[in-house]
């Protein structure tokens, strides 16, 4: 059963300012509204390959919330990615059967601006290192606008990577290929850096599992210092995002006090 990047969820204090830093980035910036329990409030940049940013704020103290972060303790940033299937309870029956347990399915929905009520079905994993999911009732296209609103005058148009921090690469792998079915995934040892990575296929995009290298030295630089921080503080998950524009365009890293601590990078497509 196919499963494809549905989006990224980008958890921000202040939305009406995030709205205006992705704005003069260069991103086209929807209003989404607010979610069915009124806990939080969103707005959405929709790409050409049909994956989207969320960006997320809380409008009230929501402890059992998955994002809350009490009192901003871990502030800004990349907080969870969505997978989109056909079905959710499909998937989570398919995933059980090999071995790994998803809550669901669990309702959702928001209210948009514009008064259209939108309706969708959850399901939510046992490890931080996994994505949920995210399921439409109603059509997808009153989620997930189309035309115009996907477009940007940086020239964004995609994820082509995803890179996420495990505790365990192995243990996490088995857990993908759990979710995933018989995916193949090409370990790539990189010597000398502290970290142990692997790619695994995700529809056009793809997922880069990394992970501190087992024996490594406590005090790690570079990329395995990174690494090690990002695990410590904000914990497993995503750490990192590639963007795809078109051939022959500028390769840049965007602004992080624009993204809001979010690492994004945008490449030239091939």
């Amino acid at each position: 059963m196919s499963l494809s990047l549905d989006h990224i969820v980008i958890r921000v204090q202040d939305l009406e300012h995030t709205i205006a830093h992705f704005s003069a980035l260069g991103f086209t910036v929807q209003r989404g509204g607010t979610h069915a329990d009124g806990a939080t409030h969103n707005a959405l940049i929709g790409l050409a390959d049909g994956s989207y940013f969320e960006l997320i704020a809380f409008l009230r103290d929501a402890r059992t919330h998955r994002w809350w972060d009490e009192n901003n303790r871990v502030g800004d940033g990349f907080v969870d990615y969505a997978l989109l299937p056909q079905s959710v309870a499909a998937t989570i029956e398919a995933a059980r059967e090999r071995g790994l347990a998803y809550n669901g399915p669990i309702a959702g929905g928001r209210l948009r601006p514009d008064g259209e009520r939108l309706e969708w079905q959850l399901g939510t994993p046992h490890s931080a290192d996994l994505p949920f999911l995210c399921g439409d009732v109603t059509p997808r296209r009153l989620r997930v606008a189309e035309g115009e609103v996907r477009r940007h005058a940086n020239g964004a148009r995609g994820v082509r990577n995803l890179t996420l921090v495990v505790n365990d690469l192995d243990a996490s792998l088995v857990r993908y290929r759990a979710l995933l079915g018989d995916v193949d995934a090409q370990r790539a040892p990189l010597p000398g850096y502290g970290v142990e990575i692997a790619i695994l296929p995700l529809g056009t995009t793809t997922l880069t599992l990394l992970s501190p290298s087992r024996g490594a030295l406590e005090r790690a630089e570079g990329l395995a210092a990174d690494v090690r921080e990002y695990l410590a503080t904000r914990g497993e998950g995503v750490f990192a995002v590639s963007l795809e524009t078109h051939p022959g365009g500028t390769s840049r890293a965007f602004d992080s006090a624009l993204t809001h601590g979010a690492t994004l990078e945008l490449v030239a497509g091939s």
